[in-house]
């Protein structure tokens, strides 16, 4: 089997456990199961509260490092746990204020509700984004194929309500709708993270591998010649580095415990990093994704 098949396909099992709790129950009452899988988890994940996560921004912070803080969750699907998902998130927000500017939010639409309630997860959204203290956004992170209409959307209804300088959204190059996506989010004013794509989508999406980072290239410059604030979140060295030099400095977004090492290079060149610094209970799903996109990296 040729290697680039080999490495998808496991990319592709690797994802479905991810997003089994089956297998993840499984691996959690096998005896020392979850302790070894923690093992696993605990360099990209900050622990199981804030106050976890908060220190790991404070250290970060301190080696000139920013960092966006998120609270573990997605896919709820009742209305009492997305109220208290966003009341959460408001005291985040207000809590900012004892810590660095540089610090921001991270939250996953899903997990306030988005599939209850688009209109409810706005408002949600919105609480949120005008609880921050001034300077800081809260950055929507990109879900599934089948969710990204809704996302944009809420999105952009948040923004229409006077806070684009508090939002920020994560833009997925994979995807062939993002172009005409990242266009409506830089007219609203919407900051734009801009990732490979983190997915293994059935459809509309270029395939992983060359053809998603030529996408990713076409579409860091597009944004770059509208003059959209926007980030590059990539692991890939070779490809940071090539945008780096063609369009000059760009701030970069990285994952906790994803080539750790590059931030001091990064920062002693003077370029912004940022590192996103998740937190909560249900870490055991995220870790597995972090492993299935490290095949064929």
């Amino acid at each position: 089997m040729r290697e680039d098949v080999r490495v998808a396909l496991d990319r592709v099992i690797l994802f479905r456990l991810a997003t089994s709790s089956r297998f993840e129950r499984a691996v959690r009452i096998a005896p020392g199961g979850e302790r070894a899988a923690w093992r696993g988890a605990s360099r990209y994940v900050a622990g199981t509260s804030d106050a976890d996560a908060f220190r790991v921004a404070q250290r970060l912070a301190a080696d000139g490092v920013a960092a966006s803080v998120d609270q573990f969750g997605e896919h709820v699907g009742d209305r009492n746990t997305a109220d208290a998902v966003a009341a959460s998130y408001v005291r985040l927000a207000e809590d900012l204020a004892e810590h660095p500017p540089s610090v921001w939010l991270a939250v996953d639409l899903s997990h306030l509700g988005l599939d209850v309630d688009a209109e409810r997860c706005a408002d949600h959204l919105a609480a949120a984004a005008a609880a921050l203290p001034p300077g800081r956004r809260i950055q929507v992170g990109a879900e599934d194929h089948t969710r990204t209409d809704a996302v944009l959307g809420c999105v952009l209804d948040v923004a229409g309500r006077g806070l684009a300088d508090r939002l920020g959204a994560t833009m997925q190059a994979n995807l062939h709708r993002s172009p005409d996506d990242a266009d409506r989010l830089v007219a609203a004013g919407v900051q734009v993270r801009l990732c490979k794509g983190a997915y293994v989508e059935p459809t509309g999406a270029h395939p992983y591998g060359e053809p998603t980072d030529v996408a990713y290239v076409r579409l860091a410059h597009r944004l770059a010649a509208a003059g959209a604030d926007f980030s590059l979140a990539t692991h890939d060295g070779v490809l940071r580095e090539a945008l780096l030099a063609a369009l000059g400095p760009r701030p970069v977004e990285q994952l906790l415990g994803v080539r750790p090492d590059v931030l001091g290079e990064l920062v002693a060149r003077g370029v912004s990093a940022r590192v996103y610094v998740p937190f909560g209970a249900d870490w055991f799903r995220y870790w597995m994704r972090r492993v299935a996109e490290s095949r064929g990296a």
